[in-house]
């Protein structure tokens, strides 16, 4: 046959199976009011997994996989569609509409915020980009800044959470299933580190070089070119900076912002060291009580799910029928609990759309688990 003929096969029993398919759906709608009339659980895993053993014996050794990630999706699209007719309004919704309805049109312009490190920090500094003229405390690490949250010492934190380079900040997402609050805004800032050092020291003289561990790995290009000097983690790029310049010695340097440079009165010896000319940061603003300003087009939550072949599939396959965009999937193992992970999804959707409402009062059927973390803009 010739290769249009085989094509118009093919557009045959596409037109078949759309037909079946509605005509599945249509029976899938008659399922749902009836199991709503008769007050019964649109998910039946007992049911789908006979019927996954069924169609994959039908379809044959060759096939009977496809078969089963086909009947899978199909079970997702039915739930969704299901799910759509008769869902109720969650307590989760209900709490997001009060929130988009009480939170104020404006940001607040002087509020108290939390950062990590101190003085020329990198937090501070965004800080600074996404809030006009705040009053920041500074804490000695992350933990602290939740804290400060969590007991009204500040009305909100700010916390980076990934690296263009160096990837997630694990801490903190660590943290994350510990701490309880909700996300407002975040920030992508640009980072350009610099090897800086008291005044009259040179490069060829430095033994030391002090830093974050993120920044260190931001730039370990160019700490390559410098064998025998031995780098030393600390809390905070600012945190070193400052060490170096109460220390006074000249045989040490700091991996800091020339922010730190001029405010701890040093020098640079090497400018913009990081492996990559693009080396941006998000950061996250956060607060004890759930705000969602108006525009709010990101959603952040986390998920623990079954530890079990098709878990986190099923979860991204209900996305996808959603048409939601996922940005940004991390996972970090849960204390304490053998295999078992809390996954952490940044999503793309408006609050206002129809898809994030359907969302909203499907997350108890996707998971074993969920925290919903806020709906936010990214500031630019």
């Amino acid at each position: 046959m010739e290769l249009k003929d085989l094509r118009n096969q093919i557009d045959d029993i596409d037109n078949a199976l759309v037909k079946l398919f509605i005509k599945r759906m249509e029976a899938s709608a008659q399922i749902a009011d009836y199991k709503k009339a008769h007050n019964m659980p649109i998910h039946v895993p007992a049911r789908e997994r006979e019927i996954l053993q069924e169609v994959a014996k039908k379809a044959g050794p060759d096939m009977a996989n496809y078969t089963r990630v086909l009947y899978s999706m199909l079970f997702e699209l039915s739930r969704s569609y299901q799910s759509k007719r008769n869902s109720a309004v969650t307590q989760l919704y209900k709490d997001i509409t009060k929130s988009i309805e009480s939170t104020d049109n404006l940001f607040p312009q002087a509020p108290m915020v939390a950062c990590q490190g101190v003085e020329g920090a990198y937090s501070q500094i965004a800080c600074e980009r996404m809030i006009r003229n705040p009053f920041i405390m500074y804490f000695k690490n992350f933990d602290g800044v939740f804290n400060a949250i969590e007991q009204g010492l500040c009305q909100y934190g700010i916390l980076p959470i990934e690296n263009s380079t160096a990837g997630s900040v694990k801490k903190v997402y660590d943290l994350m299933i510990h701490h309880n609050f909700s996300i407002v805004r975040s920030f992508r800032m640009k980072i350009d580190h610099n090897l800086i050092a008291n005044p009259g020291a040179k490069l060829s003289q430095i033994t030391e070089i002090y830093s974050h561990e993120q920044a260190i790995n931001q730039c370990s290009e160019f700490l390559k070119t410098l064998p025998g000097i031995k780098v030393i983690p600390v809390e905070n790029t600012a945190v070193a900076a400052s060490m170096v310049a109460k220390s006074g010695r000249l045989d040490i340097a700091a991996i800091s912002s020339h922010t730190c440079e001029e405010l701890y009165g040093l020098k640079s010896l090497s400018d913009s060291i990081q492996d990559k000319g693009n080396n941006r940061t998000r950061f996250i603003c956060i607060s004890k009580n759930l705000e969602i300003y108006p525009g709010s087009d990101k959603t952040s939550i986390m998920m623990v799910l079954s530890h079990k072949p098709g878990a986190l599939y099923k979860v991204l396959a209900r996305l996808y029928v959603l048409g939601i965009n996922v940005i940004k999937l991390e996972s970090r193992p849960i204390p304490d609990r053998d295999f078992e992970f809390m996954f952490y999804f940044d999503l793309e959707t408006s609050i206002y759309s129809d898809e994030f409402v359907q969302l909203m009062c499907e997350l108890d059927d996707l998971c074993d688990d969920f925290k919903y973390l806020g709906s936010y803009t990214e500031v630019v």
